[in-house]
C-alpha cells in the first residue's frame, strides 16, 4: 500500500490547510476537522490523479501549531519542560507567533514520540482488588 504524505497546518479562521504533493501536483484545500480534510483529499486525489482510495494511506505530518489544536490532551507546558525550552516559547510555537528551528522541531518531535512510548506501557487495574477473607470451619 502506498503512503501520502499530508501536511496539516492551522488556518487563521479556524479551520485546518492541509497540502498533498503527489508527483510533483500540488495540492491544498481546508476542512474544519482532521477527517473531514482526510475525506476531502481522498477525493481530490480520485478526481485528479485517479486514485483508488484503497490503495493508499495518509501519514499525517502537522506544524507545531495544528499539532496542539488536534491534540488538545498534549500539555505544552509539560512538553516545553521535558525538552527545556521555555513554556512561554513553547506557546509561541504553539500559537503560530514564532516558529522553532527544524533541530528544535525535531527535538520536540522525539519528546512526543517518548512520551507516546511511555503510555504504551501503561498497565490500567479495573478498580481496588478484593480483600480476601477466610473462611473458619466449625465442627
Amino acid at each position: 500500500m502506498e503512503t501520502i504524505e499530508l501536511i496539516i497546518e492551522k488556518a487563521r479562521d479556524g479551520n485546518i490547510w492541509g497540502r498533498v504533493n503527489y508527483l510533483d501536483n500540488l495540492l491544498i484545500d481546508k476542512a474544519k476537522t482532521e477527517q473531514e480534510l482526510k475525506k476531502r483529499f481522498k477525493k481530490l486525489l480520485a478526481d485528479f490523479e485517479e486514485l483508488d482510495p484503497k490503495t493508499y494511506e495518509f501519514q499525517i505530518g502537522y506544524d507545531l501549531s495544528s499539532l496542539f489544536e488536534q491534540k488538545k490532551y498534549l500539555n505544552i507546558t509539560a512538553i516545553a519542560e521535558i525538552a527545556g525550552i521555555n513554556p512561554s516559547l513553547m506557546r509561541q510555537y504553539a500559537s503560530g507567533i514564532k516558529f522553532p528551528s527544524a533541530e528544535k522541531t525535531k527535538a520536540i518531535e522525539k519528546i512526543i514520540h517518548t512520551i507516546g512510548q511511555d503510555l504504551l506501557n501503561v498497565v490500567l487495574q479495573s478498580g481496588r482488588k478484593k480483600k480476601q477473607t477466610s473462611k473458619v470451619q466449625h465442627e
